[in-house]
């Protein structure tokens, strides 16, 4: 059985971050939610203890299990895919604003097919997780793809089981293209699945397409790339084929507002432009501004300032967008918010 082996890596590697330790120290820092940005908060996490010495433990339970776990104020931060609205944030108390940007991606298991071979576009795609197409010799495919060699195989649909911020942008994509999708299905972390396999975080979701022939999921980019899956481009608003990768993750947030969005919350899925890739997303962070532990709060607050000043290139070795400066402007007076017991910002 193959396994996620870089992932797995890291996801021990992480956990190690503050088991160095029987005591965890003040300078210790918990945050769950997410695992869309994983991989990059892991890698940040072992770069930041290496230069610091300051622990970031991560649990990636997916964005549900991390709006909930920020809600009930057992972890210093919470991470999401899917932003809160502002009446949401102002009934919880919370300040939001994005890490990075990255992508999903279509990922299938069908013999003889290379990564980026296969093309879909958005009302296949949904019409396949409807349950109304259900072999890859269908005609639908086979119009997108006249010269591959499709086999007369059943498609198996792998999905989220969990609460998962990876899902609300799949499926938000998946409203702007197909009316159907949207009136029967719609767009949420977690919704009613019409068929389908479902697996636990991007990394089960990853684990059950590469063990099952014919499969068809999605998970983040970086997932893809570092397990050597097959991937699938996929024609955009613009009627384009698109690759994925950076410059088309960059390309779908050009044209984001991010400082007219409550609460940063810009969502990027079916962005225009010939370079856009459709099914793209910024990942969030929530903390409390007024938190029981400040001083948790503060290191980290110092964490996200050190991440966006020397995570970058991190962030784009494994394909994700860094925030620009001026978002991480704009970010930073979001951070304005947090406030200790003094009623003095703590950044």
């Amino acid at each position: 059985m193959r396994k996620i082996s870089k992932i797995a890596r890291s996801v021990a590697l992480a956990g190690a971050l503050i088991a160095t330790t029987t005591v965890a120290r003040a300078a210790d820092i918990s945050g769950a939610g997410a695992t869309f940005p994983y991989p990059i908060y892991a890698k940040w996490a072992d770069a930041y203890k290496k230069e610091t010495g300051n622990g970031m433990n991560y649990q990636s339970i997916g964005s549900g299990g991390g709006i909930k776990q920020i809600q009930a104020k057992t972890v210093t931060f919470g991470a999401t895919d899917m932003p809160l609205k502002a009446e949401q944030l102002e009934k919880d108390g919370l300040v939001q604003w994005p890490m990075v940007i990255g992508g999903n991606v279509p990922v299938v298991n069908i013999d003889g097919i290379k990564p980026g071979e296969l093309v879909l576009d958005g009302p296949t795609i949904a019409d396949i997780y409807l349950g109304k197409i259900k072999s890859w010799d269908d005609a639908a495919i086979k119009k997108l793809n006249p010269s591959a060699k499709l086999p007369a195989q059943a498609i198996v649909v792998v999905r989220r089981s969990d609460g998962s911020g990876t899902t609300f942008i799949w499926t938000d994509y998946l409203s702007k293209v197909s009316p159907e999708w949207k009136s029967k299905v719609g767009a949420s972390t977690a919704v009613e699945w019409p068929v389908g396999i479902g697996a636990k975080g991007n990394e089960g979701v990853a684990n059950n397409v590469i063990q099952t022939k014919g499969a068809l999921g999605y998970v983040e980019f970086a997932y893809a790339k570092q397990n050597k899956m097959s991937h699938t481009r996929v024609i955009n608003k613009a009627g384009k084929v698109v690759e994925p990768g950076l410059v088309a993750f960059q390309a779908a947030a050009a044209n984001a507002k991010w400082d007219s969005a409550p609460g940063m919350g810009e969502i990027l899925t079916d962005e225009p432009g010939d370079a856009s890739w459709p099914i793209a997303g910024a990942t969030f962070i929530l903390m409390h501004k007024k938190p029981a532990d400040a001083a948790s709060s503060k290191v980290a607050l110092d964490f996200f300032t050190w991440a966006y000043a020397k995570g970058a290139t991190m962030a784009s070795d494994l394909d994700y967008v860094p925030m620009p400066t001026n978002v991480v402007d704009i970010a930073k007076k979001e951070w304005a918010k947090i406030i200790g017991a003094d009623g003095r910002p703590l950044m």
